[in-house]
This record gives C-alpha cells, structure tokens and sequence, in this order.
C-alpha cells in the first residue's frame, strides 16, 4: 500500500508492521567526504540538523543512519573544529537511540590516516580529505598499531555505536598488499571495537575488492576503476570465515551484477547470507555527483525493494535535494507499491503543508525537455507567499527553512532548463554563444549556492562541452595525473577531484566570454 496524507505522522514501527519488514535494517548512509555549505553537505549539519532529519527518516520508514564522520583525515592532535565533530557525532548517536529508537553505526576507510601537519591547516568543515590523507601499510605492524591506537581514540566517545561498517577498496588500499593482510587489519578492527564495548557489530563492507583496489595504486590504470575479480572476493571471504570476528557480518550488491560478483548467490556460498545486508551504492545518488535532485526513474524503489536478508542501506551525498528518492527507497524496502504521483504530491504536503501538488509537478519535470514549462514551474514556485510555507510533519528533511527548499527546486529546474537549450543549440549549430551564456549563468548561480567544488557526474555532459572546442575547457577534461610512480599518480588524481567542479565552471566562464 502506498502512503497516503495523513500516514506520515503514524510511527514507522506500526506502520511497517502492515506493509514491510520490521526486523530488517532499513538505513540511510550519511557521507560526508565533500566539503561544502549548509545545509547541503552533512558536514555542516548540527546536532538540531541531525534530529530533524532522523525524525524524517523514521516517519519514512528507516531505522538506521550510517554517519561517515571522516576520523580519518583528524589530525593529531585534534583542531577544536575536530573536537567538536567528534562530540557532535556523540550526542547524534544517543539522540537516534534515544528518541527515535533508531540503530546507528559508523563508516571506516581500511587503511587511511591524517598527514597531520597538513590536515591541521584547516576546520572540519573546509578540509579537502585527498588534501591530506595518506595510506597505512597494512603489512607494517608498527604503522597498523599506531594507527588503530588512534582510531580507539577517536571512538571512544562514540562507543555506544551499535556497529562499524569497514570498506574494503575507496577510499583505501595499498599498492602490492593482499586479501590476507586485509583481514589482518580487519582482526585489528574486531579487536579494538570490543575493547571500547563488546557487543559493537563489525560488517566487512565488500565493495568493489582489496586487491583489485590496491592494483589501482600499484598501475595507476583508472580504466579498471580498481574492481576486483569473483576469485579475489571468494578467497577474502574464506579467510574472513577462518577469522570469524564475531560479531560481524557482510554488505552485498542485490541490483545488478558487479565485476567482482558480490551478491545474495555469493554470501549463500559461504553461509554468510543471514544478516547480510544489500549496498548498492548510487541508489538515490551517485557520489560523487553536482548537487541536483535526482527524479524519473526507478533506480531508487528497486534497490529498496532488493533486499538482502538482513536488510538494505541507501546513500545519499546532498541528502537536503534527494527526497524524492529517499521517500521511493522507502517505500521499496517496506514492500510497498512504487509511488505515483499522487504518492509524492502527498509526501511533498508532509513536507509543506498545501504545496504537495506543485511540488510534485515540479519533480515530474526535472527530466523534462520542456523548457518553457520547467520555467513557468520555475515562477510559480518562487512565487508561493512566505506564508503559504509552513513545514508539515516531515520538516526534518527539509534541513532548513521551506522557502530556501522551493528557491532551491525553482534554481535547479532553470538550470536543467538551460542546459536542454544548450544541448539543442549544439546540435542545430544554433545561437550556441548566447545557450552557453545563460547556461554557464545558471550553472554558477546554483554552484555559488550550495558551494560544491568536486567530482562531477553529470551524464553526457562531458561529451556535450568537448562539443564547444574550447581550450580551456578540454585542459580540464583532459588533465593527466602527474606523479614518479602510480601511487603518485592516484594520489595527484584524487587531489584533483577536489576541485574539479570549481576548475570546470571556471573554465566554461572562459570559453562564455570568448577568451
């Protein structure tokens, strides 16, 4: 059954005991790697922005968060700024057991420590991670025992975690380094979360693979995007089952078939299937993406529906733009009926009483080509009196104040708008000069809102932009990593991405004004 206008403010517990799985995990990972504004990148949130959201989350039906709190790149010893993220993440984890009921855990990188002197230059909130990250030699025990010492540290206020979710491959690896060594780090982990309370769970994150990820840093071949193989996958899996850290368990892929075929059929083998749980990462967002609202497709709703046995997580980067797929992996993971549109026109009046219908309508166009309407919806909701913007009982989503959300949906329609009439321009050999104009205006305008300066996934955009010809714009598309060895070269690789959105815009403000 679908939700209908009223059903929001019933508990999710009660509410899923008629529609879906109670006694599966149903979690939202909150990543927190690109720095940028509030409330757009959860590392600006506060305690108060974390309830909100939670509370949101719960009335949709979810009962875990998943926080990345980025210890990694703390230096030591700590900024205050470092200090205060650490004690943030604290009182989130009591309020999500306290008020919400809610299960919360804790994302690691493997192997990834700060450079202090560097990571020290900047607050928690600016700090670019391939700034100032480095990489552990998991085959050193000297340079594994420092950096679990600090890592124990570092969680120790967060104790009360219900478990730690440890990837296996980005960010993380080790040029040369081997499955057996990953387990061996993973034991360290198992070792010193029981020593900061017993009973913390420990899920082997089985992304895209330790050693095809470590061969990245060994050949510096980004064209293999570091997938492992089926062999390397059931070798780890073997060692982890003579490890048996318990309590543990595994992450695996239910949509699709990855490279490295890590699904239900592999986790059955090895008689690890019972509380596995379904990962399938870019569900509601790829990462990392240019903050847009994603909406028109199925992507979201399917993947919570793809459930493992033990339950299915989301992730989400700019979570304030997502709703529209928040609210459909809901609805998949509690078994319910793919929303229409109506379904969202009543999920958007929870959010802002009296405006489901409109805003709705406007998610339905944002992959329209229909310029003139995406305008028009672009008018009217900029138009709606401040009045008529009371939030509903799903406020919490909003991370912030409704007019900022309706400015932001308008900003977002204009911008996609102006890119469907650049794109047609190309194509027509038509008036691309003034097209390019107002879309690298609409571009900036939406960047200068939310700040996001890194990797940008936009698809065929790339190929769209090489249709200008513009220098400046190809000396972006075509940057090299530079670097004596292939570490070197994935490090100087990574760094770039930082700002690679920051550079592009740049670069096609350039090619606008013909210089």
């Amino acid at each position: 059954m679908a939700l209908g206008p009223t059903e929001f403010g019933v508990s999710a517990a009660a509410d899923s005991q008629q529609n879906g799985p109670t006694d599966k995990i149903v979690g939202m990972y909150i990543h927190q790697h690109w720095p940028y504004k509030h409330p757009y990148a959860a590392r600006t949130w506060t305690v108060d922005d974390y309830s909100g959201y939670a509370d949101g989350l719960k009335r949709l039906g979810y009962n875990m968060v998943m926080i990345w709190p980025v210890l990694e790149t703390m230096p030591n010893p700590l900024t205050p700024s470092d200090v205060a993220e650490v004690d943030k993440i604290s009182k989130v984890i009591d309020i999500l057991h306290r008020d919400f009921q809610m299960q919360a855990y804790i994302a690691l990188c493997p192997n990834v420590g700060a450079r202090n002197e560097e990571a020290a230059k900047f607050e928690f909130e600016k700090r670019h991670f391939f700034y100032c990250d480095m990489r552990v030699d998991p085959s050193d025990p000297v340079a594994l025992g420092k950096m679990i010492r600090w890592r124990e540290s570092l969680l120790r206020p967060l104790a009360q975690m219900d478990g730690v979710l440890l990837i296996d491959s980005d960010p993380g690896g080790y040029a040369g380094s081997n499955n057996a060594e990953f387990v061996t780090l993973f034991g360290e982990h198992r070792k010193m979360l029981s020593r900061l309370r017993p009973g913390i769970e420990l899920y082997y994150w089985m992304h895209q693979g330790w050693e095809g990820y470590c061969r990245l840093y060994q050949t510096a071949d980004f064209g293999s995007h570091g997938w492992g193989t089926p062999q390397e996958a059931e070798d780890m899996l073997a060692r982890m089952k003579r490890l048996d850290p318990k309590p543990w368990g595994i992450t695996i892929h239910t949509v699709g078939d990855p490279p490295n075929g890590t699904n239900l059929k592999m986790a059955e083998k090895f008689g690890l299937a019972a509380n596995a749980l379904a990962f399938n990462y870019n569900a509601i967002e790829y990462e990392p993406s240019f903050p847009m609202t994603n909406f028109g497709d199925d992507n979201a709703y399917n993947s919570g529906r793809a459930l493992a046995p033990g339950g299915t997580i989301a992730n989400a980067q700019t979570h304030c733009a997502q709703l529209p797929n928040t609210f459909a992996f809901a609805q998949g993971a509690l078994g319910r009926t793919r929303p229409k549109e109506s379904d969202y026109a009543h999920f958007g009046d929870a959010l802002i009483p009296g405006q489901g219908g409109l805003i709705a309508q406007a998610w339905e166009l944002l992959p329209s080509k229909d310029v003139d309407a995406m305008g028009a919806m672009a008018d009217r909701l900029e138009a709606v009196p401040p009045q008529d913007l009371t939030p509903g009982s799903l406020k919490g989503l909003l991370l912030g104040d409704a007019h900022r959300f309706m400015n932001d949906l308008a900003m977002i329609l204009r911008l996609k708008a102006a890119y469907v009439v650049f794109v047609s321009a190309l194509e027509t050999g038509t008036d691309s000069k003034k097209s390019l104009n107002n879309f690298v205006t609409a571009v900036e305008r939406w960047q200068a809102r939310h700040g996001y300066e890194g990797a940008l996934r936009w698809p065929g955009f790339d190929s769209e932009l090489r249709k200008l010809n513009s220098p400046a714009i190809n000396a972006v598309l075509d940057e090299k990593p530079e670097g004596s060895t292939p570490y070197d070269r994935v490090e100087d690789r990574l760094r770039k991405l930082e700002t690679f959105t920051a550079r592009l815009l740049e670069a096609m403000k350039k090619s606008a004004q013909g210089s």
